[in-house]
C-alpha cells in the first residue's frame, strides 16, 4: 500500500511539473453595485439627516448672513403652518442664546436629535424611526 500511494505521489508530482499553470484571474475592480448588500439597509444616516435640515434650516435666513435669528424663523416656521411654538424651538437650538442659530448650532442641535431618533443605535434612521413616518413615534419635528 505504501508503494501505491508512493507512486501517486510521484505521479502526481510530475502531472504538476508537465501541466501549465492556470493563468490567475484579473482582479476586477470594485464597483458600488458588486460591493454593495444586495438587501441594503435603508436609511438616513446622521450626515444626510443633517443636510437635509441643514437646507431646509437655511431657508430661513433671508438676509443670508449664515445664521436666522428668532424673527426670521417665527417668519419661516409661520410660512410653512409649523405646529408648536417657534420661540420653544428656536431657544433649544440657540445654545449660546445670542439670539441667532448658526451651522454649528444647527449642527449639535441635529446630532442630538438624530441620536434621540434612533432608538437602535444602529447609525441610521429607518423609516420606522423617522418623524412623520406612520409607525414613528409621534414627536415634534
Amino acid at each position: 500500500m505504501a508503494l501505491a500511494v508512493a507512486l501517486g505521489l510521484q505521479a502526481a508530482a510530475a502531472a504538476a511539473q508537465t501541466t501549465p499553470p492556470a493563468p490567475a484571474a484579473a482582479p476586477t475592480p470594485a464597483t458600488p453595485s458588486t460591493t454593495a448588500p444586495t438587501t441594503a439597509k435603508p436609511g438616513i444616516t446622521l450626515e444626510k439627516f443633517e443636510a437635509r435640515r441643514e437646507k431646509a434650516f437655511m431657508r430661513a435666513d433671508t438676509d443670508g448672513d449664515g445664521k436666522v435669528s428668532l424673527a426670521e424663523w417665527t417668519a419661516f416656521q409661520t410660512q410653512r403652518k409649523a405646529k408648536g411654538d417657534p420661540a420653544k424651538s428656536f431657544a433649544r437650538m440657540d445654545a449660546n442664546k445670542d439670539g441667532f442659530v448658526d451651522k454649528s448650532e444647527l449642527d449639535a442641535f441635529l446630532a442630538k436629535r438624530f441620536a434621540r431618533l434612533d432608538k437602535n443605535g444602529d447609525g441610521m434612521l429607518g423609516a420606522d424611526e423617522r418623524p412623520g413616518h406612520k409607525t414613528a413615534p409621534n414627536q415634534e419635528q
